[in-house]
């Protein structure tokens, strides 16, 4: 089992209006967590939620769960 994003979550906050330099700027988001979020690697539950907050969605519109291959 893995969890996975189920979208490109910096295009998502970038449609919304928080691109990379606004996300560091104002400090939403640490430098760190966008070049997770960049090589598609799961970030703290913090993050998950303030990235909710961001695009005003619940955890289960950006994560799902799906089964990984034997």
């Amino acid at each position: 089992m893995a969890i996975v994003y189920k979208t490109d979550i910096l295009t998502a906050l970038k449609e919304k209006g928080y691109n990379t330099n606004r996300l560091r700027k104002e400090k939403l988001l640490a430098e760190s967590t966008i070049q997770q979020l960049r090589e598609n690697k799961l970030v703290s539950w913090t993050n998950i939620d303030r990235i909710c907050r961001l695009l005003d969605c619940q955890v289960g519109d950006i994560l799902e769960r799906v089964e990984e291959a034997e």
